[in-house]
């Protein structure tokens, strides 16, 4: 095989396993001139992604499912799909190199080949290696929002960059729950599907745990959406306090002041008649007294309401 794109191991119990990695109209090609697969399949391997779904064929089963992919440049999770034709004889994946998990037990499996390994074994693997894959990130989830809980809580005031921070978060644990929320009924079906190749027994021991590993993640999941909108619920909570203190605090500073300038407006106008004090020798200590005065009965009688 001279497309590097195009890998295959073969065991010694005569099955194949065909591994296709940035699938172009090439490797399609190859594909549609070496197995009688449906055009509709084939083209579905190619962009854009497609959604989730099991289709069963007399000689093959077609698989797509969608699997998360952690960009550790912008901390965003985008979803890459994988697509499996699987037969009694040969496992076809074909996806992008954006899950490193695929060409690794590839690798892994093309160094350690097993006599009984067959179309029970090797599906299971790969989407057992896939289905493990999504735990470090959900682990990496579960520190950014640990990290995100602190900070909240540590400090008195949270920028732009906390909020940003938050979204980012949700949106990660949506973009996650919209590529995991189709697994299980996925792999449930595939399950049905290999009854005619597979006995029960065999189909029993390889892919029930896959059902408990989707499981899982979608608990976990739930749990974080659950968390970070109690946060983000919380920090809208703190903003709404810190900011009703300060509104409060320019309230009540702002009455304070009116009697002084209400006394400073009443002795500042240019009336006929003489105003009070005015022309006296202590004229200003008087105003400035009595404005002293007024602001002391505005703070006592706050004080007495307990507004300060």
């Amino acid at each position: 095989m001279k497309d590097r794109h195009i890998k295959e191991i073969k065991y010694d119990s005569g099955f194949r396993w065909i591994n296709v990695d940035k699938p172009g109209k090439k490797q399609i090609n190859w594909l549609r001139d070496n197995f009688k697969f449906d055009e509709t399949d084939l083209k579905d391997c190619l962009p854009p992604n497609q959604r989730p779904k099991v289709v069963d064929y007399p000689t093959y089963i077609f698989m797509i499912l969608q699997f998360p992919v952690y960009n550790s440049e912008t901390g965003e999770i985008n979803s890459s799909e994988i697509n499996f034709f699987i037969s009694k004889y040969f496992l076809i994946t074909v996806h992008t190199d954006g899950l490193p998990t695929i060409n690794e037990l590839f690798n892994k499996e093309k160094k350690q080949k097993q006599k009984n390994k067959n179309m029970s074994t090797i599906p299971y693997l790969v989407l057992h290696d896939l289905l493990h894959y999504c735990f470090p990130m959900l682990n990496h989830i579960n520190q950014d929002i640990d990290s995100i809980e602190s900070y909240i809580f540590k400090h008195e005031r949270n920028t732009i960059d906390t909020i940003r921070e938050i979204l980012r978060i949700k949106r990660n644990i949506v973009d996650f729950r919209k590529i995991m929320q189709a697994h299980k009924s996925i792999i449930q079906k595939l399950i049905r599907e290999s009854e005619q190749s597979l006995t029960t027994q065999k189909i029993e021991a390889y892919y029930s745990n896959l059902v408990n590993h989707t499981k899982d993640i979608w608990e976990f999941l739930e749990n974080y959406k659950d968390t970070i909108d109690a946060l983000h619920e919380t920090h809208e909570s703190l903003n709404s306090n810190r900011l009703n203190q300060i509104i409060k605090t320019l309230t009540v500073f702002s009455v304070i002041v009116f009697p002084l300038t209400l006394l400073a407006a009443i002795f500042g106008m240019n009336t006929m008649n003489s105003m009070p004090f005015i022309g006296s020798q202590y004229d200003f200590w008087y105003i400035a007294g009595i404005m002293f005065v007024g602001m002391l009965t505005m703070i006592f009688y706050f004080k007495h309401k307990k507004w300060l």
